[in-house]
């Protein structure tokens, strides 16, 4: 199909100094948890946004110097020449689609601990270490600037060598440079602090000195934050910022624009939509003539249509949204848009660095894979059996299962016992906040659309005799997992029921269905992730009292890894429910819960009529166990192959569901070694 000339403004070249973008779509510098200990997987990802139409592909943030380490978050590096022979493999496969290469110079100050190479960090002052390790940093004195700016320009000459087209100067996010800007952590009383020409300097050098070092082969783009401090959402407090960028605005070649709060610019759906940026960016394009990028979780070409005819932006930069569809800049080029993964926005890749592993999407299986295991997001091996497989539930697994299994070739049946498909997205989508996560169905359910040899059957429940009459080769069931209404206490599954009473225990499940407390009510959360927190929002919109209790230090704990934990409690605190941390529930009579301190045993009492509980979930495994009884427990006496995928396997979060279903569709009639499954990207010693 034929581009809708509506979009074709996004498709124009977009000079950056020395170099130019063949089009306004940028992905911008970030974080994959790869770095430089994972090149070969890094390559290969990055590769693949060129491949998809981005015209500018930046790696991630890379540390100039080995007192700039964040070890357990992996950053790339440019410390030495082995450094350049790893980037040039990334800088190789983007240049071979046409897209242009940008590396992030990064010296992380105060933010890193240098947990890895036990380098003593420095910052403007003696700071304690802001990602809570017991360090502090040496207070940087005139002869340690001198330092940095050897380092800064060795790190750029090394960009340069290793191929990229456009080499940063990092000066936001809390690390060292921003520190330099900010006046209430810059006291310094030299030529580097106090007035803001002074606090502007090292940044002012850097790019000159960066622009000197890279000549006429690079462009230098400089990442700065619009507004001063964070405010309220969508009110920017921009203190002193436009002048300190007037002062700037003509040094650099491009202006890569993000704001103060991390939660607002990296901000999950259930808080922040599409484009929450502008707000902040109502100056910037008025002080400079160099062309500006900035994000906003892009996925609608006419959000981003009017953002460049509006004079917001220049170009579309993007993290997220080239991570669950790395072709959406081709995709709106050759005219289906709708084809596009959108965005979920739920931070699941933001994840992969926060614990230090390869990243991935809930909507992408793809991602982090193309190396290790050879998947591509589009691309996918044909059939080579004219088998039939017939997948038992409609959830993200199965859905992904049947989608890709039936853009190889196979005749596919796919068998949903309700009425609806997407399992637990369904459900889930419905709850406060949350509708962005019905595109993982959407998706899927739109490409099944547009796949004859894939049947959709609804309302059909199926037992194992159907199963077995249906006649396939192939069975997988993925018939998901139940929210359970008891606890794992760390050794089993134990009741909260009190002895002798069956007071109302309700799940997750129950409230997704509708079924509701009619009194004040305990939202028990063991799972740690967002889920709880939706929960007890549902609850409170019922008009009845709550009080969310959690065995953690913390309210949604592992929601930390995806950016959203501190939005989800100071949410919950302004919606009036209480809280309860590092409180275990260990009975339930219908009148009192009962807290037990997780750390000196202190039992107390909350009056509370019902109690919900988010804890564990049980697989949905007994069709599975049904069909395998059936040939005495062996699975070689079916006349099919028979696999359990997804929840029903192992329950996990969505990213893993829809992996499971991907991964089975990939593995079918493949040959895969179970001792040697995926390529290990690792130092190989000979």
């Amino acid at each position: 199909m034929a581009r809708d000339p509506r979009y074709d403004i996004l498709f124009e070249p977009v000079k950056i100094g020395p170099v130019t973008a063949k089009n306004r779509f940028y992905q911008v510098p970030h974080c994959t948890g790869m770095g430089w200990l994972r090149p070969r997987t890094l390559a290969e990802m990055r590769g693949v946004k060129a491949e998809g139409g981005w015209g500018v592909v930046c790696t991630e943030y890379n540390s100039i110097h080995p007192s700039s380490d964040d070890l357990p978050h992996p950053s790339a590096s440019l410390w030495d020449d082995g450094d350049i022979r790893a980037h040039a493999l990334m800088t190789e496969k983007v240049h071979e689609h046409g897209a242009l290469a940008g590396a992030e110079l990064w010296y992380g100050g105060a933010r890193t601990a240098n947990l890895h190479t036990r380098e003593v960090p420095m910052d403007i002052g003696s700071f304690p270490n802001l990602a809570g390790h017991p360090f502090q940093t040496r207070a940087m004195d005139k002869t340690d600037i001198r330092t940095l700016r050897r380092w800064h320009r060795k790190a750029a000459l090394r960009a340069r060598d290793a191929g990229f087209d456009i080499v940063y100067v990092y000066a936001t996010h809390g690390y060292l440079l921003s520190n330099f800007l900010n006046p209430r952590v810059n006291t310094r009383g030299d030529e580097y602090g106090g007035s803001l020409e002074n606090r502007t300097r090292l940044v002012r050098e850097l790019i000159e000195e960066t622009k000197d070092a890279v000549g006429d082969r690079c462009a230098v783009a400089v990442r700065f934050a619009a507004d001063e401090k964070t405010g309220e959402d969508g009110v920017p407090i921009h203190g002193e910022r436009r002048d300190m960028f007037e002062m700037l605005a003509e040094l650099p070649d491009l202006w890569d624009i993000n704001i103060a709060d991390y939660s607002l610019e990296m901000g999950v759906s259930r808080f922040v939509k599409e484009a929450p940026l502008e707000p902040y960016m109502d100056f910037v394009k008025s002080v400079t003539s160099k062309p500006v990028v900035t994000v906003g979780r892009f996925t609608s070409p006419d959000t981003m249509v009017s953002q460049v005819k509006r004079g917001v932006t220049d170009l579309i930069g993007a993290a997220r949204p080239s991570i669950a569809d790395p072709f959406l800049p081709k995709k709106i080029e050759e005219g289906r848009p709708e084809t596009i993964r959108e965005c979920i926005g739920c931070n699941i890749c933001y994840s992969g660095d926060t614990i230090g592993v390869p990243i991935r999407c809930t909507q992408n299986p793809t991602m982090g894979e193309e190396w290790r295991r050879g998947w591509h997001p589009e691309k996918i091996a044909p059939k080579t059996s004219q088998a039939k497989i017939l997948i038992v539930g409609a959830g993200p697994t199965g859905l992904e299962a049947a989608r890709a299994l039936g853009a190889r070739g196979y005749k596919v049946m796919l068998a949903e016992a309700s009425r609806d498909l997407g399992g637990r997205v369904t459900r889930e989508s419905a709850l406060p906040g949350m509708s962005e996560y019905a595109r993982v169905r959407d998706y899927r359910e739109q490409a099944l659309l547009g796949l004859p040899n894939v049947e959709v059957f609804r309302e059909s429940a199926l037992s194992a005799e159907d199963v077995l009459d249906v006649g396939a080769d192939h069975v997988a069931i993925a018939t998901g997992a139940t929210w359970r209404r008891d606890r794992f206490d760390g050794e089993r599954f134990v009741s909260i029921a009190a002895p002798g009473t069956t007071p109302e225990i309700l799940t997750a499940d129950d409230i997704m269905a509708g079924r509701m407390p009619s009194g004040a009510t305990l939202v028990y959360d063991e799972d740690n992730y967002y889920l709880g927190g939706v929960i007890a929002e549902r609850v409170k919109q019922a008009v009845v009292p709550v009080t969310l209790c959690t065995p953690s230090d913390s309210v949604s704990d592992w929601a930390g890894k995806t950016s959203e934990r501190w939005r989800i409690r100071s949410h919950l605190m302004r919606a009036g429910g209480g809280i309860e941390l590092a409180h275990s529930l260990t009975r339930f009579d219908g009148q009192h819960a009962v807290l037990t301190c997780e750390y000196s045993g202190a039992e107390k009492e909350l009056p509370v009529s019902s109690v919900v509980m988010v804890t564990q979930r049980r697989p949905n495994d007994g069709l599975y166990h049904d069909i395998l009884s059936r040939a005495g427990g062996d699975p070689d006496a079916l006349p099919f192959t028979l696999k359990r995928i997804g929840d029903c396997e192992a329950p996990g979060i969505i990213a893993a569901a829809t992996h499971a279903g991907h991964r089975y569709a990939r593995e079918l009639d493949a040959a895969v070694d179970p001792d040697e499954p995926l390529k290990h990207d690792r130092v190989d010693v000979g």
